[in-house]
């Protein structure tokens, strides 16, 4: 039977990224399907307070810890400086919000591309094993984050190249869909996080730049909606998907006078 849209056409990368985000919204809907859910939630929480991390180590300060709860709340510890600017405190803050997006965009971007569907796979992977060994510190991180890591590279290694893709592709647009779990996070001033009251991201940089969260709120989520956007635009360019013209081959004359 002939398929109805071309393999590697416009329609296939629309079909598929659509099918990515069904399942990620019908998941927790479907029966034990909070439990098929789990492990893509705590990597959801590791792309956000690796955000704060990695962010701090970029501002010049120190990475303590990250910590992940079962609720799937997650706090990630850096040591500042006490003359620390404003601009850093807040940049911190904003860096987990936005790392979700940015990783999503980035993996969505990369499912474009057959060379980097299994590169990017194991990337992933290492990433989370590295992190494990060096920052997570509660037992549910490390009970979770190494079989999230094992599946992506036992994935990468043994799956088929439409597996790899998908996955990839599924991984991209959790992510990316994360800031919409995230809303109401990001328009409350004040969380509860491991059993402790603390300022939300966008609280945080409130305290540091004045302005209200809310404000804070709106940006970081048009912020992640355009990097998001760009992704899928860039990954279903219809331009780029369409093959190249089959030319001619050439043909060289040779005349003897």
């Amino acid at each position: 039977m002939q398929s109805l849209v071309a393999p590697g056409s416009q329609a296939e990368q629309v079909g598929r990224l659509l099918l990515a985000g069904i399942i990620v919204v019908a998941l927790p809907a479907l029966p034990f399907g909070n439990y098929l859910i789990y492990p893509f939630v705590i990597l959801t929480t590791w792309f956000h307070e690796m955000g704060h991390g990695l962010t701090a180590l970029l501002m010049g300060q120190h990475f303590e810890q990250l910590m992940i709860y079962a609720s799937g709340s997650g706090v990630a510890e850096s040591a500042v400086d006490p003359d620390a600017s404003v601009f850093i405190l807040a940049a911190i803050s904003a860096g987990g919000p936005l790392a979700p997006s940015i990783a999503g965009a980035g993996l969505i971007m990369a499912s474009a591309h057959s060379k980097l569907w299994r590169p990017s796979l194991w990337g992933v992977s290492a990433a989370i094993l590295a992190s494990v060994i060096i920052y997570v510190r509660s037992p549910v991180g490390i009970a979770v984050l190494p079989l999230v890591a094992a599946a992506l590279a036992f994935t990468a290694w043994k799956g088929s190249d439409g597996v790899a893709r998908f996955v990839l592709q599924f991984v991209g647009v959790i992510a990316a869909m994360s800031m919409i779990a995230d809303f109401n996070y990001l328009f409350t001033e004040v969380a509860v996080i491991g059993g402790q009251r603390i300022l939300s991201d966008t609280g945080q940089i409130e305290a540091a730049l004045l302005l209200p969260h809310w404000v804070w709120a709106v940006l970081l989520l048009t912020m992640s909606a355009v990097m998001v956007g760009a992704s899928l635009k860039y990954a279903l360019n219809e331009d780029r998907l369409r093959p190249p013209p089959k030319r001619p081959a050439n043909v060289l004359q040779f005349r003897r006078d």
